[in-house]
């Protein structure tokens, strides 16, 4: 039998050894993060996303042969393992197969079928299903086991149990099993109806029927939650007779006595128990494949989100829309600490709106403000078309930006919000988190529970715990990716750094807090629960500006140290030099000396090699500078004001299934159909596009009434 690591290589296209080195890391506690940054040699420079891969699948093989062990345990305690069962229960790939093996050895509560048998009708039912040609007719063969004692009155009656012990004996075949699971995947569809005449969101599904390999997963999603709310009647669909037909020609031997029989306990066997029971696993695996589905494509516009290039350095104001309680207003200096707070009521009047304009211009000036970030919320219209008179009172040089502030009130009511913020009140707090969000987007949203953000599709439908182990997976790659400033970082960013939680990551902060701020990475070692291994796991990705040593401002892990300055000695450099001009020749005196020649000379593999020289020319690079950056408006758009034919620049806000969600700065965001992103064919929006990107889009069609707006990002293509 292949080995773990010789199926995931095989599933992955990986080779065997770097799988097992993995597999290997993984069992010494290693985290993702640390093993794709720092162990790249072992792995072959597998990316997270590829790593994260491997550790589903690795658990879900465990889980399989553990299973599997169980099952031949629980099936030896009976006595009834044969060799040739224990091969086919270690050869079957899934969990569906080796339940399905177990299947007859399980503890059932009391069926027919056990009433039967209790009466002795079990070796009728065996000397029928054999069906040899020397078997007699089923009803001279029943009279033998009348039993008027044990409630068998006559042959009909015998027969009838004989009928239903036949009949579980097929149910719980496992290769039946299997052939007819495979021919309802292959030939199966779904059937929605409307269960009254009350219009819907649903109404698309009120008469639907699509064969099953064809159901995408949004399908699958709202058609589950149209029948949990009452809206639909659904069923999985296959032609009877096709069911029937594979059934017989697994089971029924033509010239038989008792084939007659045996086609009748067919029938019974495939209407009563086998089909219904498929057609549950069928609506289940469905749902669990798209909810697989639905939490990548989550996970997949999650990133980009997260990290959306920050607006950096500039002093930033706030904005909280809304109508009953006015707008909160927040300044923030460039690190993100709060400079000034205020509440203004642009929705109330004219009157309230020019003072609301006054008083934001009076701030703007005394705090010298560059950007204002307004939420996309409640009242967000009334509020952007106030900021754009604001920015032409002050005769220009503020812009702004439309934030995303999904999560921002559930942020503003926590107890992090309330230990951050103690001063200030609820909405308050909000209007800081909108500020921040323009600065750092991703310093901001690790406060927020990453289902509260808010790009997916019925993410409220999916299995939490799955949901969160994905989501949170990305939101730990990412904030590795970036890396963090150990003097600055919030206890929330530092939980997130491989090898710490929320326990150590706390311990940082009061550890700064009461000793100042740190002077090297080795001095982590001293804040409590943090020990050599965390330190392993944590060090490379959390800079320390304050340190003498440059090295520690980089993404250089410290066992690499001795490596990073044999490079620089070698290449004619000093300490003094990284970051400076003269080092971005560094890339061509290693190719000069030859990258294999000069990793082997320092000690490391090529690829940390080629880590040590992008971080020592750049110490410190943020990889979201290399991103588009966002757009800062100064004007607005109305709804009224587009016309089809009109080419816009855009800011994707969301991919789903059947496109993407476009912010054309009109408040309204616009939908580019996945017929309508590029000119070749792909299977999902995201081969094509991401969240964050910046796109030309043309509008195609306006409905003001219903605030729809379709875009085309083909025909911005064509124009070109």
């Amino acid at each position: 039998m292949q080995t773990i690591a010789e199926l995931l290589a095989q599933e992955l296209g990986a080779s065997p050894v770097h799988v097992q080195n993995v597999i290997d890391l993984l069992d010494q506690g290693n985290t993702i993060p640390f093993i794709a940054r720092y162990r790249k040699e072992l792995h072959g420079s597998m990316d997270d996303t590829a790593l994260r891969k491997l550790e589903d699948r690795l658990n879900y093989l465990r889980n399989l042969e553990q299973r599997r062990q169980e099952v031949k345990s629980a099936i030896e305690g009976q006595e009834k393992l044969t060799p040739e069962l224990a091969e086919a229960i270690d050869h079957a790939r899934t969990l569906a197969e080796v339940e399905d093996l177990y299947r007859p050895y399980k503890q059932k509560r009391r069926t027919r079928a056990t009433v039967a048998r209790e009466k002795g009708l079990a070796p009728l039912a065996e000397l029928l299903l054999a069906q040899r040609r020397d078997c007699p007719d089923p009803m001279q063969a029943a009279q033998g086991f009348i039993d008027p004692e044990k409630g068998v009155e006559t042959a009909a009656d015998a027969l009838q149990g004989a009928n239903d012990i036949v009949a579980e004996l097929l149910s719980d075949d496992a290769a039946i099993r299997k052939t007819l699971r495979e021919l309802l995947r292959r030939q199966g569809r779904l059937r929605s109806l409307a269960t009254g005449e009350e219009d819907s969101v649903y109404r698309l599904y009120y008469d639907f029927e699509q064969p099953l390999p064809k159901l995408a997963g949004h399908q699958i999603l709202a058609i589950n939650r149209g029948e949990k709310e009452g809206f639909l009647s659904v069923t999985v669909l296959l032609e009877r007779e096709t069911g029937l037909t594979a059934l017989r020609r697994a089971v029924v031997r033509p010239g038989s006595a008792a084939m007659e029989f045996i086609k009748s306990a067919c029938e019974d066997a495939y209407d009563r128990l086998i089909y219904p029971s498929l057609e549950r696993e069928a609506r289940s695996d469905l749902t669990e494949r798209a909810c697989e589905g639905a939490i990548q494509t989550f996970a997949l516009n999650l990133k980009p989100l997260l990290m959306q290039p920050p607006v950096k350095g500039h002093v930033t104001m706030g904005l909280d829309p809304g109508y009953a309680h006015g707008c909160k207003v927040a300044v923030i200096d460039a690190t993100g600490k709060v400079l000034d707070t205020t509440v203004v009521y642009p929705t109330y009047g004219q009157r309230q709106k020019q003072e609301a304009i006054a008083r934001l211009g009076a701030m703007i000036q005394r705090h010298h403000v560059e950007h204002i970030a307004i939420g996309n919320g409640t009242a967000s219209r009334e509020t952007e078309q106030m900021a754009v008179e604001l920015i032409h009172t002050l005769g220009g040089g503020v812009s702004y930006m439309m934030v995303s502030e999904a999560g921002a009130s559930v942020y503003s009511a926590s107890k992090l919000a309330a230990e951050e913020f103690p001063e200030y009140d609820v909405n308050l707090r909000s209007a800081v988190s909108i500020a921040r969000r323009m600065q750092d987007p991703l310093a901001e949203l690790v406060k927020i529970d990453p289902k509260a953000i808010g790009v997916g599709q019925y993410q409220h439908d999916m299995p939490q715990k799955r949901l969160d182990e994905t989501l949170g997976g990305v939101v730990e790659d990412c904030v590795n990716a970036v890396g963090v400033d150990v003097n600055t970082a919030s206890a929330s960013l530092l939980g997130r750094v491989a090898g710490l939680n929320g326990t150590t990551a706390k311990n940082i902060v009061k550890y700064r807090e009461e000793n100042g701020a740190f002077t090297t990475r080795r001095q982590l070692l001293k804040v409590p629960k943090v020990g050599p291994k965390a330190f392993q796991q944590c060090a490379g990705f959390l800079r320390v500006p304050e340190s003498r040593n440059v090295l520690d401002h980089t993404g250089v892990h410290p066992e690499s140290y001795p490596a990073a300055e044999q490079l620089l000695t070698l290449c004619g450099y000093t300490a003094a030099d990284v970051g400076a001009a003269a080092m971005s020749q560094l890339p061509q005196k290693v190719r000069a000396i030859g990258e294999e020649n000069t990793a082997r000379q320092i000690g490391v593999g090529v690829p940390t090699l080629q880590d040590v020289v992008q971080e020592l020319v750049k110490p410190g690079r943020d990889v979201r500078d290399d991103l588009p950056a966002p757009i800062l408006r100064t004007d607005v758009l109305d709804i009224k004001d587009l016309r089809p034919g009109m080419e816009l620049t855009g800011t994707v806000r969301n991919v789903v299934d059947f496109g993407v969600f476009v912010d054309i700065g009109v408040h309204q965001d616009g939908l580019v159909h996945i017929s309508q992103i590029c000119d070749r064919f792909i299977k999902h929006p995201s081969q094509a596009v991401a969240v964050g990107d910046v796109v030309k889009v043309v509008v195609l069609e306006v409905d003001e009434k219903k605030h729809r707006i379709s875009l085309s990002m083909r025909q911005a293509a064509g124009k070109k």
